[in-house]
């Protein structure tokens, strides 16, 4: 529908009404282009134009027909953002989640199910209740003890879809839920392309964290996800395996392969031997007065793969190759220009 369409493309751009009027050079007015987000009026060819032109999209992306109905974001943070900053990012995340349900629209294939784990959420009643729930959460799931290979590949199994962009400021994710007209909510999870892999991997076990579970009032959210997200990613049996029970100090070298070993930033390593007991109040003000000062902002020995979401390009490329969509469609589904497909699906480029 072109009102949702426009409303989407607005906020992903940043620009208020009054702005995309002044953008277009004022030949409509912000009055008129709220009118046209509320599908109480269309535009003209040539205004239509001028607002993609302005928006930076493609007029057949506006002109789309979708039977995707969005309604909003429900955000669980972003409250110390900007409301300018705020309406970017909820444009985005609208603007990946629609381009996604259409692809699986096209296919005729359903969103993959969230799959809730048993017993969630958990009512916790102290931390160590959210080191409970992450390993309920892995046993649910059948991860074993071990460490987990690809973060953002196991939400997107389970059916949270997991967007990786650029966010404000300190914001290093958030979770929300976009609420649809008609059919079941979409869990997301979003993490910032500017921070490490290791910061990714943590964000998206921490925001899974406020998805699974239930955190009175009395207990700080943060420090609960916190909680968790050491606790699935690094979990108590195998890293005590790993260091033992009581260490008084580490070589640089060691922390380096064992962060490596759980994927998990050496700054969050060192303080989840902390919450295990591992390791001293004074031995962590050790480490991080000494081998670890700088680690709070620069990750040592980062790693050097990378864990992208893929499902919504497979498919992309699929509905692609079926022939249910043009290459110019894909592109528009992809952010791609045409010629970077028709690379992909040739084998020159990837």
């Amino acid at each position: 529908m072109f009102s949702e369409r426009l409303r989407l493309a607005r906020k992903r751009s940043g620009l208020s009404l009054r702005a995309l009027s002044s953008a277009m050079g004022g030949i409509v007015s912000a009055q008129a282009i709220g009118k046209y987000e509320r599908a109480e009026m269309l535009p003209s060819s040539s205004v239509a134009i001028a607002l993609a032109e302005a928006l930076e999209v493609s007029l057949s992306y506006l002109l789309s027909p979708s039977s995707v109905s969005l309604e909003s974001v429900e955000f669980r943070k972003l409250a110390s953002t900007k409301a300018r900053e705020r309406a970017a990012v909820e444009g985005e995340v609208l603007d990946h989640v629609d381009r996604y349900l259409q692809v699986e629209e096209i296919l005729g294939i359903a969103t993959t199910e969230h799959d809730d784990p048993d017993g969630a959420p958990f009512r916790i009643s102290d931390l160590e209740g959210a080191e409970r729930a992450a390993m309920s959460v892995r046993i649910a799931w059948n991860l074993g003890g071990g460490p987990i290979p690809d973060m953002t590949e196991l939400l997107e199994e389970r059916g949270i879809k997991v967007f990786k962009l650029g966010l404000p400021g300190s914001v290093d994710g958030l979770s929300c839920r976009v609420l649809r007209v008609d059919g079941d909510d979409v869990p997301v999870v979003v993490c910032s392309t500017g921070k490490s892999l290791e910061r990714q991997r943590f964000t998206i076990a921490h925001e899974l964290g406020h998805m699974v579970l239930d955190i009175p009032s009395t207990i700080s959210e943060e420090k609960a996800c916190q909680r968790f997200a050491g606790a699935f990613l690094a979990p108590g049996d195998e890293l005590i395996r790993e260091v033992g029970r009581r260490r008084f100090s580490f070589g640089f070298g060691e922390l380096i392969e064992i962060k490596h070993m759980f994927g998990i930033s050496a700054a969050a390593l060192v303080m989840r031997m902390h919450d295990l007991g591992i390791i001293t109040e004074a031995t962590l003000r050790g480490v991080f007065g000494g081998i670890g000062r700088s680690w709070r902002t620069e990750e040592p020995r980062p790693l050097k793969r990378q864990e992208l979401p893929t499902r919504f390009r497979r498919l992309c490329l699929r509905a692609l190759a079926e022939n249910e969509i043009s290459v110019s469609k894909a592109a528009e589904l992809l952010r791609l220009r045409v010629g970077e497909i028709d690379g992909i699906m040739a084998g020159s480029t990837t």
